[in-house]
């Protein structure tokens, strides 16, 4: 079974990536991609916590995802690759041509970004990022939670919200 889902989400692991989508997807495993997190034992232990000890949850900077991602996509289980960073999941589509399509979960407010739904906040360049991927064929995205409908990056930029 491929991995299901490739997630943007800034908070990484939380209750809505266990419960809103690890329970109606069956999830057996969380793949959670991020450079600074892969090198910091006192980090991984934090987001173990979070995890039901039935899920395994995998560590891994890009360049170990790079090289993994056929062990996880070949795994039985269902599966979630997150990212905390539209930077970090740029980098991973750009060298995994396997990836074919993308979520955004939650970016939230930080100086330089627009609102383009109440979880969602990009600067220029994270959206020029999520442009540049879109046009390497990789279908991104936006959706908080499974009930929620998903809706196609360009039905938001270019429309900001104001708050």
């Amino acid at each position: 079974m491929p991995i299901d889902l490739y997630r943007i989400d800034d908070r990484l692991i939380h209750g809505q990536v266990i419960v809103g989508w690890g329970q109606p997807m069956n999830l057996g495993f969380i793949v959670l991609v991020d450079d600074e997190v892969a090198g910091s034992e006192w980090e991984r232990e934090l987001y173990r916590m979070g995890v039901p000890p039935e899920m395994a949850l995998f560590f891994a900077s890009v360049d170990e995802a790079v090289a993994r991602l056929d062990e996880w996509r070949a795994d039985p289980r269902h599966g979630i690759l997150v990212t905390g960073d539209v930077e970090t999941m740029r980098r991973l589509t750009e060298r995994a041509a396997a990836i074919r399509e993308v979520n955004i979960g939650g970016i939230h407010h930080r100086p330089g970004r627009t609102e383009r739904l109440r979880y969602l906040f990009l600067s220029p360049d994270e959206e020029q990022a999520l442009r540049a991927m879109e046009a390497r064929g990789v279908a991104v995205t936006v959706r908080d939670v499974p009930s929620a409908r998903p809706l196609r990056l360009g039905e938001l930029v270019g429309a900001a919200r104001t708050a």
